[in-house]
């Protein structure tokens, strides 16, 4: 539907604070969003001297290697749980080959729960319905490991019903967020009236450890990742005046590489969560993104990628400019993706998050409400791609 389409006596009375496009009924809608954050903020400039204080390297090379890591991922600033206080309190998370599985859980689980909690609450504020009126919850998080999880935890402080359907997603990496939209877009569609909310948690605290130059890919780490929760309400025909739909979940498709499941590789042990990247990360998904967003974008009958708006989870700089390169991009395509690695650094499963907010602002400031379609595109562990094809309200 294009925006002079006026069906229902003209959509402007539909919903007044779009008064641009109609939702297509049954179809999952994006109706608030909400993110949170620790209190610690590094600025990237100072991120290099204080690694290399609090894990007590004097290793120049390692130092060096970190100094251009650091300019070369483009981030800016970012949130993190650590802190001086956190490591005067558990001083062995900075001594190579400490079981300390332990005592990185003690500090991850509260907090991803209260970084959750609070992107919950700015959500749920923007939504402007009471709490109880959720009827299901999807958690995302590779930062947690409980019985309950904090799926439960999270409902129990939130306030919402005992009978609200949960569905817990762990260790899913970087493409968390976007298998966290697909699932609650199927609950939304399939359960008519409800309203799910989908938040999504993490920490590098469980990742966390000295330099050593048989873990090139820890600085790596060190250099890109961040800390942070977001949250969504998903809800599929939404209330005429109570709520301002602002994007919609048309088509879902999740997709893994055959014979591509070591190229990420991430393994929990007595010392935390060890990641492995292979160099070749990139160039695998260079070299099958174009046949995955034409699947994608083949059920709206678009097929032309610069007519799009793309919300691409930036798993890194490297990702982002193959991406740009191989599909064609104009310049800016990407602006939303650079900007949400910039500000908070790869956020793992929340980061999508943070781009689609800013698409919302910018889409809102063209002239008509910008492109009509759109796609959210996240890569991770397996090598798994994960889409969805959005439609701008």
């Amino acid at each position: 539907m294009s925006h002079n389409n006026n069906n229902n006596n003209g959509e402007t009375k539909l919903f007044p604070s779009q008064a641009r496009r109609v939702p297509t009924p049954g179809k999952a809608t994006v109706l608030a969003i909400g993110k949170a954050f620790p209190s610690q903020l590094v600025p990237q400039d100072c991120l290099v001297e204080g690694f290399i204080r609090d894990t007590k390297c004097d290793d120049l090379v390692i130092k060096e290697k970190l100094e251009r890591l650091c300019k070369t991922t483009t981030v800016k600033t970012r949130y993190t749980v650590m802190s001086k206080e956190v490591l005067d309190k558990y001083p062995e998370l900075a001594t190579e080959g400490t079981p300390t599985i332990k005592q990185r859980l003690d500090i991850a689980n509260p907090a991803v729960l209260e970084m959750a909690k609070q992107a919950s609450l700015a959500c749920l504020k923007e939504w402007k319905r009471p709490a109880t009126d959720i009827t299901h919850v999807v958690f995302v998080s590779s930062s947690e490991l409980r019985l309950p999880g904090g799926d439960l935890l999270l409902a129990a402080e939130l306030g919402l019903k005992n009978d609200v359907g949960r569905v817990m997603l762990y260790f899913l990496g970087c493409y968390g967020g976007v298998t966290g939209l697909r699932v609650a877009k199927d609950i939304a569609e399939n359960n008519p009236g409800s309203r799910v909310l989908l938040t999504t948690s993490e920490t590098t605290i469980l990742g966390f450890r000295p330099p050593n130059k048989s873990r090139p890919y820890d600085l790596v780490g060190a250099a890109l990742f961040g800390d942070g929760a977001a949250a969504v309400v998903i809800g599929s025909d939404p209330i005429i005046g109570k709520e301002s739909p602002f994007m919609e979940l048309n088509f879902a498709v999740q997709q893994f590489l055959p014979g591509t499941s070591t190229v990420i590789d991430g393994r929990i042990s007595e010392e935390g969560i060890y990641f492995k990247l292979g160099r070749d990360l990139p160039q695998k998904i260079e070299d099958n993104i174009d046949e995955f967003c034409k699947k994608l974008m083949k059920k709206a009958g678009l097929v032309e990628y610069n007519e799009l708006f793309w919300a691409v989870h930036p798993g890194g700089p490297a990702i982002l400019n193959r991406l740009e390169t191989v599909l064609g991009l104009d310049t800016g395509k990407l602006d939303c993706s650079r900007r949400a690695l910039m500000d908070y650094g790869n956020v793992s499963s929340n980061t999508i998050f943070y781009v689609m907010e800013y698409m919302r602002e910018e889409l809102k400031n063209k002239k008509e409400n910008g492109e009509e379609w759109g796609l959210a595109l996240a890569f991770g562990p397996g090598i798994t791609f994960e889409g969805i094809l959005l439609r701008n309200l």
